[in-house]
């Protein structure tokens, strides 16, 4: 079956390969590799349990939001791979929040004593019991 190439506009056959077709090629960079391991997902989740699955600024400002959480690397990928997987510089955010920390509209102080500040325990409203991760802490 014969067609007509968006490319080059000429008739081609359907399953034939026009020149003029551009390639696509995905860039690979370090960063999109470190994201791409076990490792990371390991430590993804780690980071949102830590956090309880909540955006830590959200929470700062009295809301609870465990929609669309991510977690983001206070200081990026690009500038220190060094920390890609430490505790102290990661943080979960919500999609907002994490589009703001990423122009810098929220310093990255603000967010490392977030960051390093665990979230304390609350009591359950029905018993008064302080309330547990799955770990027990």
């Amino acid at each position: 079956m014969l067609k007509s190439c968006k490319y080059c506009g000429r008739i081609h056959d359907i399953n034939a390969d026009c020149q003029m077709r551009p390639q696509r090629k995905k860039m690979r960079t370090r960063q999109k590799d470190i994201r791409s391991t076990h490792r990371w997902t390991l430590k993804s989740i780690e980071i949102r349990e830590r956090d309880r699955f909540l955006c830590r600024l959200c929470l700062a400002s009295g809301r609870i939001n465990y929609t669309d959480i991510e977690v983001h690397h206070i200081v990026p990928l690009v500038e220190d791979e060094a920390l890609a997987f430490d505790n102290d510089w990661l943080i979960s955010l919500c999609a907002a929040h994490h589009k703001q920390a990423d122009k810098g509209e929220i310093t990255r102080e603000v967010l490392h004593t977030m960051a390093c500040d665990p979230i304390p325990p609350t009591p359950d409203p029905r018993t008064g019991v302080m309330a547990q991760d799955h770990r027990g802490r």
